[in-house]
């Protein structure tokens, strides 16, 4: 793995994702971030790990390879791109911003999002971090113009907020026509209700099909708040 030069200076914010280095979240998320005039150094997947979890390579080399103004793109894991960019790529980097994830990451999603998970590896190492997803409504797309604006907006409200040790921001901004206005952003927890577990059998194999705007609800948690059309944010303890 190549070493970062010592002339390079240390961005106070590393980005990553489980899309994949090279996905419109990205883009996204980096626009968001340039929005604030705010420094940033892109550490992320090589390919698409979505759903990965909290996955991490230990018995196998992980390659990195050099990208545009410095980034690296890493054929790991999220949870692996944190580790990698706290140990090796920018050690005094405080804050960790993954996203923007295309599809949600509400109530139970966190323990199988690989967008969530390289957030709280980071807060296991004594970083900051806030998980930003965008729910994808059926036969809807993203504008991910609009999502970077939404976001550029979150994160100048919760980077000027106290975040308590051990504990990090869960962001989902709602799927809504493009040009609407920015939502209400509300403070919720996370809901703890399990998904529907809807399967296709087929002789021996069984393929998921729960509906994912189907999942249960708890009336003012997140995946009830999101789905109402505001920008849900959660406060995660680990």
């Amino acid at each position: 793995m190549s070493q970062v030069q010592s002339n390079q200076p240390v961005p106070p914010f590393i980005l990553t994702n489980d899309d994949g280095y090279h996905a419109p979240g990205m883009a996204a998320l980096r626009d968001s971030v340039s929005r604030l005039n705010a420094k940033f150094l892109v550490v992320a997947p090589a390919e698409a790990v979505s759903g990965c979890g909290h996955t991490v390579t230990t018995h196998a080399k992980i390659i990195s390879s050099p990208e545009d103004k410095g980034g690296w793109s890493v054929a790991g894991t999220p949870a692996d791109c944190s580790r990698l960019a706290i140990h090796q790529y920018a050690k005094s980097s405080q804050w960790i911003l993954s996203g923007i994830n295309a599809g949600g990451n509400l109530g139970v999603d966190i323990f199988h999002s690989g967008t969530v998970a390289a957030v709280r590896e980071a807060v296991f190492h004594g970083r900051k971090g806030i998980a930003i997803s965008h729910y994808i409504a059926k036969n809807h797309s993203i504008d991910w113009d609009q999502a970077s604006q939404w976001a550029s907006v979150v994160l100048k409200v919760l980077l000027n907020r106290d975040l308590p040790e051990n504990t990090f921001w869960n962001v989902n901004l709602p799927c809504l026509p493009q040009g609407s206005p920015i939502p209400e952003l509300v403070d919720c927890p996370w809901d703890r209700s399990p998904l529907p577990l809807d399967y296709l059998y087929d002789a021996n194999s069984a393929a998921y099909s729960g509906i994912y705007h189907n999942r249960p609800r708890v009336i003012g948690a997140d995946v009830d708040v999101c789905f109402g059309g505001r920008i849900a944010i959660s406060l995660v303890h680990i």
